[in-house]
């Protein structure tokens, strides 16, 4: 028995314009993420494999600093949690996998010729940014770092170029 409030027309999934309409909106979105410059996200997607290397890390490690050599910069323009600067690339490029006891602060910094930035997704999930603590270089410090994931991407603020990431417990400043 049909509900005599229900007014609305019924709609045949296998209709061809209603099928057109989808692909469409499909179709858009998907070209909302292929042309370069424009993509706009939280930040990075943690879920994706990391482009440099994945680091294994516990306190008190040798040697300190840990150094990873890479390409910073990338086509996402970062907008996470305060971190409204910089672009990095849609995967993390280095995934660090950190047993602490959390009396350890940790710090993740990047050299380059370039303005870089640094975006860190942290093992609760928040995001932690730098841009410029050493001159024109990116400083994360993490106070009694939890263990974890720690997902991170070295950004720039203007043109793409290499760097070098480096990770401590040792402060650079």
């Amino acid at each position: 028995m049909t509900n005599s409030l229900d007014r609305r027309p019924s709609v045949n999934p296998s209709d061809p314009s209603r099928r057109f309409t989808q692909l469409l909106a499909t179709a858009l979105v998907a070209f909302a993420f292929m042309v370069p410059g424009t993509q706009s996200a939280a930040a990075q997607n943690p879920n994706l494999e990391s482009t440099y290397r994945t680091v294994q890390l516990t306190e008190g490690f040798e040697p300190d600093p840990s150094v990873i050599p890479l390409e910073a910069g990338g086509n996402i323009e970062v907008s996470a949690d305060g971190c409204n600067y910089g672009h990095v690339a849609i995967a993390p490029d280095v995934d660090l996998f950190y047993s602490t006891s959390t009396q350890s602060n940790l710090f993740i910094y990047a050299t380059s010729t370039e303005d870089t930035m640094i975006l860190v997704s942290l093992p609760d999930g928040g995001w932690v940014c730098n841009d410029d603590a050493i001159g024109l270089n990116p400083v994360v410090i993490v106070p009694g770092a939890p263990s974890g994931r720690y997902d991170i991407g070295v950004g720039t603020i203007d043109d793409n170029g290499p760097a070098t990431l480096y990770i401590s417990e040792i402060d650079p400043r």
